[in-house]
C-alpha cells in the first residue's frame, strides 16, 4: 500500500471534524461534513482496490509456489531415470534445475507472507473507514436534528460538541507502511569476476554432490 494512501486513511480516521469549525466561520459547516463524508467513500473505494491488487498477487504467488513445488518434485523422479541411464549429463541439468527452483521458492513464500500482512492491513483500514463514516453520519444527523430544533443557537453549540467529540477520538491510525533496501556492491569489475567464479565453482560442488549422492542410491 503506499504511503500516501496510508496517510490519507490515518488522516481521514483521526479528524476531519476540526475543518468543520473553520467553515462556520463561512457558514456552510454543513457542506464541509458531506464533502468529509465523500472523501471517506472515496478513500474506500481506493483501499479496496489496493486490497484486489493484493490479493491478485498473493495468488499469482501461492500458483506459482505450487507449480515450482510440482516441477522439483516431478524433477526428482526424471533424475534417478538419467542416472540409472547413465547420462550423468542429464543428471546434472536436472539438478541443476532444482536449485534454481529452490532458490525461487523462499522468495514466493516471503511474497505470499507479505501479501498476507498488507491484506490484513487493509481491511482493517476499510473497516476503520466505515466505522469514522458511520461516526460522522451519527453526528450531522444529531446536529441538523438540534439547528432545526433551536435555530441559530444549536448550531454553535453543536458544532462545539462535535469538536470535542473529535478531540475525544485521537488519532486511530499513524502507521506509515516503508521499505528499506540494502544496496550491496563490490569495488571494482574483477572484484566481482571472481565472486562469481567463486559462485559458479560452489554450484557446481553442490551439483556433484547431489549427482553423487544419487549414484549411491543405486547401490
Amino acid at each position: 500500500m503506499s504511503e500516501t494512501l496510508s496517510r490519507r486513511v490515518g488522516r481521514l480516521v483521526s479528524g476531519g471534524f476540526h475543518a468543520l469549525v473553520d467553515a462556520a466561520e463561512n457558514l456552510a459547516p454543513e457542506a464541509v461534513m458531506d464533502e468529509n463524508i465523500r472523501e471517506i467513500e472515496r478513500a474506500v473505494d481506493e483501499v479496496r482496490a489496493e486490497l484486489g491488487r493484493v490479493l491478485a498477487q498473493k495468488h499469482l504467488a501461492a500458483k506459482k509456489m505450487a507449480d515450482e513445488s510440482n516441477r522439483h518434485e516431478a524433477l526428482g523422479a526424471n533424475l534417478q531415470a538419467a542416472v540409472n541411464a547413465g547420462r550423468d549429463d542429464l543428471a546434472e541439468a536436472g539438478i541443476a534445475e532444482q536449485m534454481d527452483i529452490e532458490a525461487r521458492l523462499p522468495v514466493l513464500e516471503n511474497t505470499i507472507a507479505d501479501c498476507a500482512a498488507q491484506e490484513k492491513e487493509l481491511e482493517g483500514f476499510i473497516a476503520a473507514l466505515q466505522a469514522k463514516k458511520r461516526e460522522m453520519q451519527q453526528q450531522l444527523q444529531e446536529w441538523r436534528a438540534a439547528r432545526q430544533g433551536t435555530g441559530g443557537t444549536a448550531e454553535a453549540g453543536g458544532l462545539s460538541r462535535i469538536a470535542r467529540d473529535a478531540e475525544k477520538s485521537g488519532n486511530a491510525f499513524d502507521r506509515i507502511m516503508g521499505r528499506q533496501n540494502a544496496v550491496h556492491g563490490s569495488s571494482d569489475a574483477a572484484q566481482l569476476a571472481k565472486l562469481k567464479e567463486l559462485e559458479d565453482l560452489s554450484r557446481n560442488n553442490r551439483i556433484a554432490e547431489r549427482l553423487a549422492a544419487l549414484k549411491a542410491q543405486q547401490k
